[in-house]
């Protein structure tokens, strides 16, 4: 059974160990080469990944495939929240940021679906094809307005900005804005990776690490990687639990990205980790009297209610709103760096959770959800008392207010 678990854990974390690299360049890359280019450098390292895992012949070949894939995962993980929240006029971001959390959650109940349907290979072509499509669409949509002022292309930012606004809309204000707040930046300070430890930095850094950390570690990564070895745990019929989960969390997001920009990102975070520690507790419970043989009909049950429970609290908020405010709370000089490490972060914990789930569940079920449990309730008090609340406020608003310049 340990050698079993070894190489789940190994197959399962391979992932999250090609996130971690893949996090240690993508805020470089999106700075350098700007937000279309590192979607492009992304989609190819996932297209590399499905072939991979497509015409693998042997276990090594899984292992590039998913390597390859953490690394594209990684990338766009990154720059997409940044990209839209540069593009989008302050009234909308929060739910056009979300927007993107539900596109997520939509592509994984299709292959959920699709995958109870055709073999694994058939379903890893079938992946590749959004990659290739969007390899092709990101010829067809501008440059981050953003980026173009840090790089001192000024005519090719208002000529965006046009673009993006509409060609009665007057920019002039919301231009003048963007490039004096990024000249003001980026003559007064470095981007380097130990220049993000400076006491203005402090507090944005504190909150985007702190957000992207607990998002893995509270439950989530175990629940969305091992979902079917939990319901088998439980003796639920996989199938059903599965299909449930990717119905379940469209509804769920889609209320999300109505509710952020008109309750505000706080109140859904504290709503979705108040939401994900009930259905955890219940999961705990639920094995817990598995485990003392009191009640053993009712696990099934009861875990997959908490599961369901747990999938519809995450989408509600914690699932895309640490994106969301990540890209909100970064001034433009250290975007890149800090959301570089930011992911790298995210990722070691994604690693953590995926490679020990299954050594923990053989150690114990309750204590598993019950670690988790703990950690759900630092997440709540965390965004009580540290998350801002960034509704309504351009970028710039945003990030001079929090680093107090």
């Amino acid at each position: 059974m340990f050698n079993i678990n070894i190489y789940y854990s190994v197959f399962g974390s391979v992932l999250t160990f090609g996130g971690i690299i893949g996090s240690l360049v993508n805020g470089k890359i999106a700075d350098v080469t700007g937000r279309r280019g590192a979607m492009w450098l992304s989609e190819l390292f996932c297209i590399v990944g499905w072939l991979a895992i497509a015409f693998s012949k042997d276990a090594w070949s899984l292992y590039l495939g998913r390597f390859s894939l953490g690394i594209g995962l990684a990338i766009i993980a990154y720059v997409v929240p940044i990209y839209v929240a540069e593009i989008t006029p302050k009234n909308i971001r929060g739910a056009f940021t979300a927007t993107n959390q539900f596109l997520n959650a939509s592509g994984l109940s299709v292959m959920y679906l699709v995958g109870i349907v055709v073999s694994w290979r058939a379903l890893a072509l079938i992946a590749a094809v959004p990659c290739l499509l969007q390899v092709v669409g990101l010829f067809f949509i501008p440059e981050s307005p953003r980026w173009l002022a840090k790089i001192g292309k000024e005519k090719e930012l208002e000529a965006t900005l046009q673009c993006l606004r509409g060609k009665t809309a007057d920019i002039s204000m919301e231009s003048t804005d963007i490039r004096d707040y990024t000249q003001t930046f980026e003559k007064d300070s470095k981007a380097g990776i130990f220049d993000l430890f400076q006491q203005k930095y402090a507090y944005s850094l504190s909150v985007g690490v702190g957000l992207m950390v607990l998002q893995p570690l509270a439950g989530s990564a175990a629940i969305a990687y091992y979902a079917s070895y939990i319901f088998a745990a439980a003796d639920l019929l996989t199938n059903i639990g599965s299909i449930s989960m990717a119905i379940i969390q469209l509804p769920a997001i889609g209320v999300s990205i109505l509710l952020t920009d008109r309750f505000g990102r706080r109140p859904l975070l504290l709503a979705s980790t108040i939401g994900m520690g009930l259905g955890l507790t219940i999961i705990a419970l639920a094995f817990g009297l598995q485990d003392t043989h009191l009640w053993n009909e009712a696990t099934p049950v009861l875990v997959y209610i908490g599961i369901m429970g747990f999938s519809i609290a995450y989408s509600l908020g914690m699932a895309g709103l640490p994106s969301v405010i990540m890209s909100e709370i970064f001034p433009i000089n250290i975007k890149g760096s800090a959301g570089s490490l930011v992911i790298l972060l995210h990722n070691c914990s994604n690693w953590i959770v995926t490679y020990t789930f299954h050594f923990m569940m053989e150690w114990s079920r309750t204590g598993t959800f019950s670690i988790f449990w703990v950690i759900c309730a630092a997440a709540v008090a965390f965004a009580a008392f540290l998350v801002p609340e960034t509704k309504g406020r351009t970028l710039e608003e945003i990030q001079i207010s929090i680093t107090k310049l």
